[in-house]
C-alpha cells in the first residue's frame, strides 16, 4: 500500500496574473463610444505624417543635389541643366502649401461640427441623455468623462499635426529654395505653431456648448460651423493689434518709389510721405504716383512678432475654451 499522500491544493497559495490594464466603467463606455473618433484621427495623423516625411525627404535630397552641382543659388536656374535638377521640388512645395496647409487650417472647424456638436446633441436627440438618471454616476462626473476622451483625443492629434507642418515649414519651405511663405499668410498662420491646437480645442468647447444648447444634431452642427468661421473672420481682423505694430519711416533715394517690406514680415499698412510732412495712404499714392515724395512710411509685424501674437491668440482661445466648459457644466441638468 503506498504511502503517497496528494499534496493540499487548498493549502498552496494561488498564484493569480497581473491583471491587464483596462479600462473600466464610464472611461470604457466613453472609449468605446469614441471609436470611430479615435480610429480616424489615428488614420488622418499616420497619413499626415507619411506625407510630411515624403516632403521632407524630397526637398533635403534635391536640396542635397543642388549644393552638390553649384545649382543652389537662383541665379543659376536659367541654366537647363540646374532647372532640371530643381524640378522635383516644386510638387512636394506646392503639395505642402496648396494643400496641406488649407486642410489644417480647415481642421479645427471639421472638429467642431463633427466632433464638438453631435457629442451632446445626439445625447438629447435619441433620449439616451434620460439613462444617466438611472445610474449611480453623477453628472457632472459623466459629462467629464465624456468630454474628457474626444478632447484628449483631439489634443493629441492637433499638437502632433502643429508639431510636424511647423518642422516641414521650418526646414524645408520658409528657408527652402523655392517656395516664399512667410509665417503670416492667409492659410500659413493657423496650420503652424500652436494655432491649430488652440483652435481645435475652442472649436471642439464651441461645438460642445451648441449641441448642448439646441440639442438637435443638425442644426448643432451648421450653427457650429458658421460660429468657428465667424471666429476666425474676428480673430482675423484683431489679430494686428495683439501686438505693438512696428512704425518705420524709410527715406526715398533718387528714382524709388517705394521701399520693400521687410523679408517675411506682415505689412499691416503702407504709404509716402510728402515733402511737407504729410502721410498719405498707398491707395492715393497709386492715384497721384505721391510726386515730391521724400520717404515711406510702413507699419508692419516682422517675422520676430509671430510667436507672441500666438501666444496672445492662443491664450484667448483657451480662456474662451475655459469659460464655454464652465457654462456647459453649469447648465448640465439631467
Amino acid at each position: 500500500m503506498s504511502t503517497n499522500v496528494l499534496p493540499d491544493r487548498a493549502a498552496a497559495p494561488a498564484t493569480r496574473r497581473p491583471a491587464s490594464p483596462r479600462l473600466r466603467g464610464m472611461l470604457w463606455l466613453t472609449a468605446r463610444q469614441n471609436r470611430a473618433l479615435l480610429w480616424t484621427l489615428a488614420a488622418v495623423l499616420v497619413l499626415a505624417a507619411a506625407d510630411l516625411g515624403w516632403i521632407h525627404l524630397v526637398c533635403r535630397h534635391t536640396v542635397g543635389v543642388l549644393r552638390r552641382t553649384d545649382c543652389y543659388s537662383p541665379e543659376t536656374w536659367s541654366d537647363t541643366r540646374c532647372w532640371t535638377l530643381l524640378a522635383p521640388i516644386n510638387r512636394p512645395t506646392w503639395w505642402y502649401v496648396s494643400v496641406l496647409q488649407p486642410a489644417v487650417t480647415a481642421a479645427p472647424l471639421l472638429i467642431g461640427v463633427f466632433v464638438g456638436a453631435p457629442l451632446l446633441a445626439q445625447e438629447y436627440e435619441r433620449g439616451t441623455i434620460r439613462l444617466i438618471r438611472a445610474q449611480s454616476v453623477s453628472p457632472v462626473r459623466w459629462l467629464a468623462v465624456r468630454l474628457a476622451v474626444p478632447g484628449l483625443a483631439v489634443l493629441a492629434f492637433s499638437g502632433a499635426i502643429a508639431s510636424l507642418m511647423t518642422w516641414v515649414w521650418w526646414t524645408d519651405i520658409v528657408h527652402g529654395p523655392v517656395a516664399f511663405d512667410p509665417p503670416f499668410q492667409f492659410f500659413t498662420y493657423p496650420a503652424i505653431g500652436i494655432a491649430p491646437v488652440a483652435w481645435s480645442l475652442f472649436a471642439l468647447a464651441l461645438g460642445v456648448l451648441v449641441g448642448r444648447l439646441l440639442r438637435r444634431t443638425l442644426p448643432a452642427m451648421f450653427v457650429t460651423g458658421a460660429l468657428v468661421a465667424g471666429a476666425h473672420g474676428l480673430f482675423r481682423l484683431a489679430r494686428p493689434y495683439f501686438h505693438p505694430i512696428v512704425d518705420e519711416v524709410v527715406p526715398l533715394k533718387t528714382g524709388q518709389f517705394f521701399i520693400a517690406q521687410p523679408t517675411n514680415a506682415w505689412l499691416v499698412d503702407r504709404g509716402a510721405v510728402l515733402a511737407d510732412g504729410t502721410r498719405v495712404g498707398d491707395d492715393a499714392c497709386r492715384l497721384s504716383r505721391c510726386d515730391g515724395a521724400t520717404a515711406d512710411w510702413l507699419r508692419y509685424h516682422p517675422a520676430g512678432h509671430f510667436v507672441p501674437i500666438q501666444l496672445v491668440e492662443a491664450g484667448i482661445l483657451l480662456a474662451l475654451t475655459a469659460v464655454i466648459l464652465l457654462v456647459v457644466f453649469r447648465r448640465t441638468r439631467v
